[in-house]
């Protein structure tokens, strides 16, 4: 804000070319099974100023996306084992806040939700503590996510790079593969943006 250089505006511009590319855009919901699923994903010291960084996920009801993040990690991660792992606490919070949600109104799922991961590290991480040296320095809040796996509440699986959808949330994409990502979060483009209101000013004019 107090030294802005050529580069903060072409951010500027590129922000407001997506803005007016999706105005018209919305989540769809669709009929399916009552099932919670995560993708959660994390790029390693991706800000090149302060080599932080930043998690994201995505929870889906069935094929409905219901809650997502995008957000900078506080301390820097010595490793992508650590940062990876960090996500998944984070997400596994968000799953277990809308299991929460959903006890409270009387409904329970029949399968524990799933976390999809694609670091093996940091799925074997959250099921066996083996990896001592890597994790001396990973602070003790995040080994939350081994203990709702012992407890048997989430399950965390591999899922391909190529297949995780929460790296719209983590790092810089192409734009084929941003718009594939994009199909995967039911996102649509409604009706109502066809209409136009330009008959009812011109009858608001003559009145």
């Amino acid at each position: 804000m107090h030294t802005p250089t050529e580069l903060h505006l072409q951010a500027d511009k590129r922000i407001l070319r997506f803005l007016k590319g999706t105005s018209s855009h919305g989540i769809w919901f669709h009929k399916g099974p009552l099932t919670l699923s995560a993708y959660s994903d994390a790029d390693w010291a991706g800000c090149t100023f302060d080599r932080r960084s930043t998690s994201g996920f995505c929870v889906f009801l069935g094929s409905n996306l219901v809650s997502w993040n995008a957000k900078k990690q506080p301390t820097v991660a010595r490793s992508s084992t650590e940062v990876e792992y960090r996500s998944l606490a984070h997400t596994a919070a968000e799953v277990t806040c809308i299991c929460k949600v959903f006890r409270d109104f009387g409904f329970s799922f029949s399968d524990n939700p799933t976390i999809w991961c694609d670091n093996i590290c940091a799925i074997s991480l959250a099921s066996n503590p083996v990896f001592h040296v890597r994790t001396k320095h990973v602070e003790i809040d995040y080994h939350y996510i081994r203990e709702l796996v012992l407890a048997n509440l989430v399950k965390v699986q591999y899922v391909c790079s190529q297949d995780q959808i929460a790296d719209i949330h983590t790092k810089s994409l192409s734009k084929n593969r941003f718009l594939f990502l994009q199909s995967k979060l039911s996102l649509g483009t409604s009706s109502l943006s066809k209409l136009s209101l330009r008959g009812c000013k011109d009858k608001d004019a003559k009145s």
